[in-house]
């Protein structure tokens, strides 16, 4: 191993962690979030909702297993949940310099250099972990020795414009037509979707889509705050007045509820991590989920066609809602994993079977 040039995180209250440098050797800046997975950072790097976001993974030790090969399948690469890294940085505690994996085509941090993105290690990502816990999420920067940035707030600018897609894109030729309001897509769901026998047109966020001929309406993930998409919460509202089946996940929960009247707001530090239990509301059913949201719906300003539909046990904040008499519903965390476990998958053929109802 060469010798690493010094590298410190600095956080808004003035906390100091110093390390050592991987991936780019660059200045970053941007929210401080931690995610609590033991695997699974290729998907957590390529999720476009940690756009603006300076990354810890709690799991020791990271970069064991390299980076996959960029095969695609039906225009979506196999093993990554978008096209690029979004992050703005990585902290890791213990970076592993060599790596083995079947699938592995280059080492994280060659991964990480390409891209322009810096990563630290030699961290105590518990103490982190910890500060940000007892404090909330933060600001933060990592700043290699010789280089210094300001502070980012990422949250201040609508990040949903800087991920989604510019152009409509069409996947696949079902039988159903879905309309899938990109706003930092995850490719997974795509794949979901199209396992279903549907034809997914995939549409920027604020795309005016009661133009278009669908069956179906799906409201993407994404990163910030969700009051920052004007533009598609009005959408959404329009499409409250008719009857055709919609769902949303996680930032498309929040959008809806936007759209419904009701309202959302901060979480203190955020879920990040493929181990959050949730209730199915009004049962005793309870599921393992991924996760990766820093906001949430408020339960207390659901209107009265609205009902939650799932609830985080740990610390009762929603995890989903339903139209009492319309096919509407979403969901806080993400049904489609990847990565994480997979209880909810059947979300998606419940939304098939409202089409076929529908129809």
């Amino acid at each position: 191993m060469n010798e690493r040039i010094k590298v410190r995180l600095v956080l808004e209250d003035g906390s100091v962690f110093c390390g050592r440098s991987f991936g780019a050797p660059v200045a970053a800046a941007g929210e401080v979030v931690f995610n609590t997975a033991m695997t699974g950072y290729p998907e957590s790097l390529t999720d476009p909702s940690y756009h603006g976001q300076i990354l810890c993974l709690t799991y020791p030790l990271v970069g064991n297993y390299g980076a996959p090969v960029k095969s695609e399948e039906n225009d979506l690469y196999r093993f990554y949940e978008s096209s690029s890294i979004h992050i703005s940085g990585l902290i890791v505690s213990d970076y592993s310099f060599e790596y083995s994996h079947w699938n592995a085509s280059e080492s994280l941090d060659d991964w990480l250099s390409r891209n322009n993105v810096p990563g630290i290690f030699g961290i105590d990502t518990r103490a982190l972990t910890k500060r940000i816990r007892e404090k909330g999420a933060m600001l933060g920067k990592i700043e290699p020795e010789g280089t210094e940035i300001s502070f980012y707030d990422p949250n201040k600018v609508n990040l949903v414009a800087e991920v989604s897609t510019h152009e409509k894109k069409i996947y696949g030729s079902g039988k159903y037509r879905i309309i899938l309001v990109d706003c930092g897509v995850k490719y997974n769901i795509i794949r979901n979707l199209l396992k279903r026998d549907t034809t997914i047109i995939r549409v920027p966020w604020d795309y005016d889509y009661h133009k278009e001929e669908y069956d179906g309406l799906f409201l993407s993930n994404g990163p910030g705050d969700p009051k920052m998409c004007k533009a598609t919460i009005k959408n959404i509202s329009r499409s409250f007045d008719k009857e055709v089946p919609v769902f949303g996940i996680c930032l498309g929960n929040q959008l809806m509820a936007l759209a419904s009247g009701a309202d959302t707001y901060k979480l203190k530090y955020g879920h990040r991590s493929h181990n959050q239990p949730v209730i199915k509301a009004g049962t005793n059913k309870a599921y393992i989920t991924s996760q990766n949201h820093g906001f949430a719906v408020d339960n207390k300003t659901l209107g009265e066609d609205w009902d939650p539909l799932f609830i985080n046990i740990n610390d009762r904040t929603n995890e989903g809602m339903k139209h009492k008499t319309k096919p509407f519903f979403s969901t806080q965390f993400h049904p489609e994993a990847s990565g994480g476990p997979t209880d909810t998958d059947y979300l998606f053929d419940e939304f098939i079977e409202n089409i076929k109802k529908y129809l």
